[in-house]
């Protein structure tokens, strides 16, 4: 599979896979949340509270693990880990983009100021588990 395969179908599944679960570090150990993510390039985005212990962790040390795309078929369902690093943004710019309306399940609207985003760049991204074959990382 090419570079350029591999890239695609990351894609694809992150396009098509936006619950995932994130880990941060929570006294020196995993702590992991399920997340809903937006996709632009290969950068996630998520909202949060900004009063979650969340962002006490990502303030502790801004390195997540992500996993998106497993169907629950069991063996050979591929699926996306992806290591990346956290920025914590208030952008209003952002903010509003990012805006839909299942956030209004937490947030008063794009300017409650508890609300925030995520924005992660990856480290490495890894395509898992298609029908055994040995993990593909994209080439960043």
């Amino acid at each position: 599979m090419s570079q350029q395969e591999v890239k695609a179908t990351i894609e694809n599944i992150l396009d098509n896979s936006s619950v995932g679960t994130m880990a941060t570090v929570q006294h020196n150990k995993p702590h992991s949340r399920y997340m809903t993510f937006i996709r632009n390039g290969l950068n996630l985005y998520t909202a949060t509270n900004k009063e979650t212990h969340k962002i006490e962790e990502i303030e502790g040390n801004p390195f997540t693990h992500i996993l998106l795309g497993y169907e629950g078929e069991g063996f050979g369902d591929e699926y996306v880990e992806y290591e990346g690093k956290v920025k914590i943004t208030d952008s209003k710019e952002l903010k509003k983009e990012l805006w839909n309306p299942y956030l209004e399940n937490w947030f008063d609207g794009p300017n409650d100021p508890n609300y925030v985003i995520l924005e992660i760049t990856p480290i490495q991204i890894s395509l898992m588990n298609k029908n055994g074959v040995e993990p593909k990382i994209l080439e960043l």
